[in-house]
């Protein structure tokens, strides 16, 4: 209802009064004050629960609001408390003629103890532990904390928790309120603060406290908050930098954060351009070099043989899928190691992320695949030209034939045992990113491929058989079809008609047998 301030300074005799209701005007007046100092007294309005007015009278009420704005200021926030208690006898019965009593009792609401202001050696784990289930609504004990005090042109303290397990709502989150809180000295601003950490860093629980921002700054004013960009530079780079010593120091756990957080940090490869090279330095990945274990980068590297100068990789909906793609076979041959890569968020990093210490990354089902030292590269490319020539009109028969699926029909050079597979041109999109995008709701146009024949299979040579013998026969568009169609099985595809391939299936061995 109307707000009434009583203040004295120090050294003065007099005080002075100001009042005002809200309604653009005040008044100043001289008072008197018994010691220096300020009170500030609210005179509330009565409560109205039908027109919205709370009653902020009540006890419970007031403690919860320190509670949670109020608890780490370093000052106390005391609650003077007023009942009325009358004398009783031994049975609980007010005494006969006894007046009842005023009775006020103080009491301290807020701890004054912020866990981070603290030496880190007078606070023990399980403390910690206990901030962290307080502010995370987690059951379970953190996997580990990043605690650290940044001064400078800003100073500011974090205390941040990785949660042991995955939190519920990782890839769901909505108004979630167990992120990053954020207190400016000590008093409580905002929880899941998201603009002091990127969207890869979403798992992280716990505070930041800082000593140099306004106590009135909102969430609108921290995207634009030049100091908040800074201290959420300065943020990253403490927890990337605790996730490097964790990989260096403590290798087991980091593979339980991996598990954990793995696909979550992986988005910062197409994120953060700032720090992707740490990212790729603590990624790890499956490969077809065991796998029992998982590989980082500089593993991948270091006993890369000398003639190999590609990172290679391949994408795919599982491990099993793509060990089992024709695509492999030649890699598999040369016992070259590939990258196996089968998260969704794979598909995303791997179109936008060209490098790793200086060397390029090349997908094994995209463009070319030229293997061997550059002799062999070369004998194999003009072996492959001369073949071309030879095969020149069966595949543009072929090609005209699946004209509504393939874009090219050419020699393989990834290719040893199966007969065909289908490859996506270099800057093309895979058949797994169009399922993304599809899923999202966004329309994309047909992506036509590449289908690739193995110039050493049987097949190819009773093919061009047959197509010398009569380029019009009809038999000739029903195998076009089927190596379409085996080529889409074999890489775990969908085929574009199930029903007409299975017809065609039998009508071939019914000719055959």
């Amino acid at each position: 209802d109307r707000v009434e301030l009583i203040t004295r300074k120090a050294g003065e005799a007099t005080a002075t009064r100001w009042e005002s209701a809200g309604e653009g005007t005040y008044t100043l007046e001289e008072t008197t004050r018994d010691e220096a100092g300020t009170t500030v007294t609210l005179h509330l309005k009565p409560a109205d629960t039908e027109d919205g007015m709370n009653d902020y009278t009540k006890e419970w009420t007031i403690q919860g609001i320190v509670k949670k704005y109020s608890d780490f200021v370093a000052y106390p926030i005391q609650m003077d408390v007023e009942r009325k208690e009358i004398e009783r006898d031994e049975d609980g019965k007010p005494v006969e003629g006894a007046e009842e009593k005023t009775v006020v009792t103080r009491q301290t609401m807020n701890s004054q103890k912020a866990i981070w202001l603290r030496p880190k050696n007078e606070v023990p784990d399980e403390e910690y532990a206990e901030f962290y289930k307080h502010i995370s609504h987690d059951w379970n004990d953190p996997m580990t904390r990043i605690q650290a005090k940044i001064e400078g042109t800003l100073e500011y303290r974090i205390l941040l928790y990785v949660p042991s397990k995955t939190p519920m709502d990782l890839f769901h989150r909505g108004q979630g309120l167990h992120g990053v809180h954020l207190y400016v000295k000590r008093v409580f601003i905002m929880d899941d603060c998201k603009a002091l950490l990127p969207e890869y860093l979403r798992f992280i629980r716990g505070v930041v406290d800082s000593e140099d921002l306004s106590l009135n700054i909102s969430r609108e004013m921290l995207q634009q908050d030049r100091q908040i960009q800074r201290m959420n530079k300065g943020i990253v780079g403490k927890v990337l930098s605790a996730f490097e010593e964790m990989k260096e120091n403590d290798y087991e756990q980091y593979l339980l954060f991996w598990k954990e957080f793995g696909r979550v940090l992986k988005e910062g490869l197409f994120q953060d351009r700032d720090n992707r090279e740490r990212l790729l330095g603590l990624s790890l990945f499956q490969s077809t070099a065991d796998p029992s274990k998982l590989v980082s980068l500089r593993e991948y590297v270091d006993r890369m043989p000398e003639t190999q100068t590609t990172l290679y990789f391949m994408t795919g909906e599982s491990r099993a899928a793509i060990e089992n793609s024709p695509h492999l076979e030649a890699f598999k041959q040369r016992n070259i190691e590939v990258l196996l890569l089968d998260e969704p968020v794979d598909e995303v990093w791997a179109s936008s992320v060209f490098e790793f210490d200086g060397k390029p990354f090349q997908s094994v089902g995209k463009g070319g695949a030229e293997l061997g030292t550059e002799e062999e590269k070369k004998a194999a490319e003009e072996e492959r030209k001369e073949k071309q020539e030879q095969f020149s009109s069966l595949f543009e028969s072929l090609k005209d034939k699946l004209s509504d699926h393939v874009k090219e029909v050419r020699l393989s050079n990834r290719l040893t045992e199966s007969p065909a597979c289908l490859v996506t041109d270099a800057y093309d999109m895979t058949p797994q990113m169009e399922q993304m995008m599809k899923a999202m709701g966004q329309e994309i146009p047909v992506t036509k491929r590449i289908l690739e024949l193995n110039p050493s299979h049987p097949i190819l040579e009773r093919l061009r058989a047959r197509f010398d013998a009569d380029p019009t026969d009809p038999l000739l568009r029903s195998y076009a079809q089927l190596l379409h169609g085996q080529a889409l099985l074999a890489e775990g595809g969908v085929l574009p008609d199930p029903a007409a391939f299975s017809k065609l299936v039998a009508d071939l061995m019914v000719k055959s047998l």
